[in-house]
């Protein structure tokens, strides 16, 4: 017999993260942490293989803290998954919509059901987290309450889906990335490669438009480029860069040796495949 491998992930069981895992990690077994520090310190020790983290929302842009917690995690990235959030109603076993007063969910997602909810006259319960939620209707008995989450909330709950796919928006997906201890540089999947990495510019004038040359006179595109405060300090960012390509690409070897010259530091945070979703 095999040993069951463990993909760690914050939230509770059928949280949003909670589906990624099951989207992109079939086999392996879903492990719940409480931060996302607990889920990268999960794969450090042992108790989970993989750890997955969302990186950004296309409604809500990146996710706070994810930037500056990867490149200090000692983990890399080994794939990409997007996932669609659908947005649901749940309520106790026998409830009927009509009967539904108030719903409970995280303040984004209720703030992503507004004309639903409207259009019901159900009154807004800010809660810690989606599937935390759905839990506590499920154990609170109050058959006018329900909660907005994931279908896999309501697997887990034994609720009832009294409304699918509510939300305002019709294209709201969440890019999460697969963390492993271990590099994979192996060239794999069918839609082309991505690098992510992390650098810090020299202090020298006009420093980051001289290390983007490199991108630009290459031909690599690069998909995303942020940048943020590191050490507590006003002077010193980081920036967090996604290109397209391997860099064992020629092209792309050349703009990495470009950036080097003009970067105080950089890390590549890992090499996967795109993901057939990614818009």
């Amino acid at each position: 017999m095999t040993e069951t491998k463990r993909i760690a992930f914050q939230g509770e069981p059928g949280a949003y993260s909670h589906e990624a895992c099951r989207h992109a990690r079939p086999d392996h077994e879903a492990l719940p942490c409480r931060t996302f520090e607990d889920a990268v310190e999960a794969v450090k020790t042992g108790a989970a293989d993989l750890a997955m983290l969302p990186v950004e929302n296309s409604t809500y842009g990146r996710v706070a803290d994810i930037h500056s917690l990867l490149p200090q995690s000692g983990l890399r990235i080994i794939d990409e998954a997007f996932v669609r959030v659908h947005i649901n109603l749940l309520a106790l076993p026998g409830t009927t919509l009509e009967e539904i007063t108030e719903a409970q969910s995280h303040t984004v997602l209720l703030g992503q059901c507004r004309r639903f909810l409207k259009e019901h006259g159900i009154h807004r319960i800010t809660g810690a987290d989606t599937a935390g939620s759905a839990r506590a209707v499920s154990e609170g008995g109050i058959a006018h309450r329900g909660a907005l989450a994931a279908e896999l909330a309501a697997e887990i709950y034994g609720l009832d889906v009294l409304a699918r796919h509510i939300e305002d928006e019709g294209n709201n997906t969440t890019r999460f990335l697969v963390m492993s201890p271990e590099a994979d540089d192996s060239r794999r999947g069918d839609h082309g490669m991505l690098t992510t990495l992390v650098f810090q510019t020299r202090n020298i004038p006009a420093a980051l438009y001289k290390a983007m040359g490199g991108f630009a006179t290459n031909g690599v595109n690069m998909t995303k480029l942020e940048s943020y405060l590191i050490g507590g300090s006003f002077e010193a960012s980081q920036f967090y860069a996604d290109i397209e390509g391997h860099p064992e690409d020629p092209a792309v070897a050349r703009a990495l040796d470009e950036l080097d010259y003009f970067t105080e530091s950089m890390t590549i945070l890992g090499t996967y495949p795109r993901d057939p979703r990614r818009p």
